[in-house]
């Protein structure tokens, strides 16, 4: 009977320990500052850009080329986390929303997002698809156009605000019609284009030069000479520049008269293909954007 009681007082013991540390856990974890985080995913020739809000809150815009967004999720999120309150495609070529169909199959979302600009492949065919089912079991869907704001997190006034397109985009090239948000949390920015092109830089530099600043850049078009047009990238005035592309890609991305224009700007620039997923943390007064660990 002894022997039994002094093993009882040992595994109450333990419990007790385990209880008190992971108390001391939660506490002292409740006390750290609550950052915002934008992952740039690799994933390849593609992108995919993962927020989290300070509350939690979280969105994916673009998932890459294909299934590979699944991975380069699951190490930014919780495993046990299978929710995202928003996902944008921002255009439909295949090489930002040909991840999403699995992403909308595997993750509960609550909001859908695209730009309402239909196409006749099979990878916009598989996301209409998807979302439209997504919809059906609950979800709701908006079209990005320009003066739509997301609250991301009201207490901490995290905001995207879409700047563009103005209207459903017409015409046959899709990246001039590409979604370009601006993600806001106090004093840190984040410009993300998408594969918008030069017309569409010259669109917003028309219409709101001072509207496009921000610390980080999401280069245009993975580094296209399409995109990140000298004027466009001054008026910007990036700390940081991310660009998102497949190592040995068969285009040429980055070219090197787009790595000129962001390090004359005075730019510190990561590339995915070079340095994998790139995570950027900001407490609202400093952006700080390295490769993930």
């Amino acid at each position: 009977m002894a022997w039994f009681k002094t093993q009882y007082r040992k595994i109450f013991l333990a419990i007790l320990i385990v209880f008190i540390i992971g108390f001391g856990f939660l506490l002292w974890q409740a006390q750290q500052p609550r950052l915002l985080k934008v992952a740039f995913l690799n994933i390849g020739q593609g992108d995919a850009i993962y927020i989290e809000a300070p509350n939690g809150n979280q969105v994916l815009i673009d998932g890459g080329p294909g299934r590979q967004v699944l991975r380069a999720l699951g190490r930014v999120m919780p495993w046990t986390d299978h929710s995202l309150d928003l996902v944008i495609a921002t255009h439909p070529d295949a090489d930002h929303i040909g991840g999403l169909p699995a992403v909308l199959e595997r993750y509960q979302v609550a909001l859908v997002m695209d730009n309402g600009q239909p196409s006749d492949t099979s990878y916009y065919q598989a996301w209409a698809a998807a979302s439209a089912l997504t919809v059906k079991h609950g979800a709701n869907k908006i079209l990005a156009k320009r003066g739509e704001r997301i609250v991301l997190d009201q207490e901490k006034n995290v905001f995207l605000d879409i700047l563009f397109p103005l209207d459903i985009p017409t015409g046959k090239d899709t990246n001039d019609g590409s979604i370009v948000a601006r993600l806001t949390f106090g004093q840190s920015s984040f410009l993300l284009t998408g594969d918008a092109t030069l017309k569409v830089e010259g669109n917003l530099l028309a219409l709101d030069p001072a509207g496009v600043k921000a610390v980080v850049l999401k280069a245009g078009h993975h580094g296209s000479k399409t995109s990140s047009g000298p004027d466009f990238v001054r008026a910007v005035a990036p700390a940081y520049a991310i660009i998102s592309a497949g190592l040995h890609n068969r285009y040429g991305h980055p070219h090197q008269s787009v790595l000129d224009t962001l390090t004359a700007a005075g730019a510190t620039i990561f590339r995915t293909d070079e340095q994998g997923t790139i995570v950027c943390t900001s407490d609202t007064l400093v952006t700080n954007c390295a490769p993930a660990t």
